[in-house]
């Protein structure tokens, strides 16, 4: 099946992503905001720790949605603080019947965006577990992993096998560009487990100044971390979600294996950006005060970044 694919957000995630979707063979659309005129002259080029030196140009790259093809599959690599203002994007570059998958971390990132979207659309949630930022325009870096996990949210596939049918197409993609990939049959307890690295590394890699090395190094900021981790698990158990009991040690002992990795929080802030601390904090914050569970540890980070970002953002 020749399907088309659109890039919604051709940053880190985005341009990681579309860029091996198109060397795999794929046909891949790009929407482009700033870096448009450098990916036009100069293609888009991945330094990846493991798979080497990539490139692909020319792109199939745009400054106007309206120019794009109708699109099977839209990945959204944007950020969560953007997603109001993607939906009428989105809407406009996607096919009839077509499958948006966000590529977004924190917890139910699909539901404000559910609402904003055409009933014909399908909606599903990408769990991507990659170590990758962008150093200039067109220009990836990628330190380890790749993998992304998929799990449907909603639209017209209305019973499991249809919803089945859908996220093993968009598994499909992933592992014909020699990515892994699985399917995930509760997006929202997958949301919650990968909460268990995003919230301590995310928000303290900013607090700290630190990238994880650093962090991992140091016994308080090790056990700070360990008990954000615990925090949040709790809160899932909360919410009726159950993790795995080993999960926090296979955390850090995953985090101290892997490269030294400065989070996209902290990139975000070094670029005076929004953090995306509604996804990542107040949305899990609420979801477990709602279920009877308070996360006090994670509630003065979360409060300590509010201040941090309403002073960076003044600057």
């Amino acid at each position: 099946m020749n399907l088309r694919i659109g890039i919604i957000g051709t940053g880190a995630i985005g341009g990681f992503y579309g860029l091996m979707l198109a060397r795999a063979g794929h046909d891949v659309h790009f929407l482009l905001r700033s870096e448009y005129p450098d990916v036009v002259r100069n293609g888009l080029r991945l330094n990846s720790q493991v798979h080497g030196e990539l490139s692909l140009s020319p792109v199939n790259a745009y400054d106007d949605v309206a120019r794009m093809p109708p699109c099977d599959w839209l990945l959204v690599g944007a950020k969560t603080t953007s997603n109001a203002s993607l939906a009428p994007l989105i809407a406009q570059a996607a096919a009839q019947g077509a499958k948006v998958l966000l590529l977004q971390n924190g917890l139910a990132v699909e539901d404000e965006l559910r609402m904003l979207l055409p009933d014909h659309l399908h909606l599903l949630g990408g769990l991507c577990f990659i170590c990758v930022h962008r150093t200039a325009p067109g220009v990836i870096e990628h330190q380890a992993f790749g993998a992304v996990n998929v799990g449907y949210h909603s639209g017209p596939a209305m019973d499991e096998p249809a919803r089945q049918a859908v996220v093993e197409e968009g598994v499909g993609l992933f592992r014909s560009a020699d990515l892994g990939s699985n399917a995930m049959h509760s997006l929202e307890h997958a949301r919650w487990q990968k909460l268990v690295w995003n919230i301590p590394y995310n928000g303290l890699s900013v607090l700290l100044d630190s990238g994880t090395r650093a962090i991992m190094d140091n016994p308080d900021s090790r056990a700070l971390v360990a008990e954000l981790m615990e925090e949040v698990v709790a809160g899932a158990k909360a919410c009726g979600h159950s993790l795995p009991p080993n999960i926090v040690g296979a955390m850090l002992a995953s985090t101290d294996a892997m490269p030294d990795y400065l989070p996209s929080m902290y990139h975000d802030f070094a670029q005076h950006r929004p953090l995306e601390l509604g996804a990542i904090y107040a949305a899990p914050l609420e979801a477990a005060r709602e279920a009877g569970r308070e996360m006090p540890k994670i509630e003065a980070l979360y409060r300590a970044l509010r201040f941090i970002d309403a002073r960076n953002q003044a600057r």
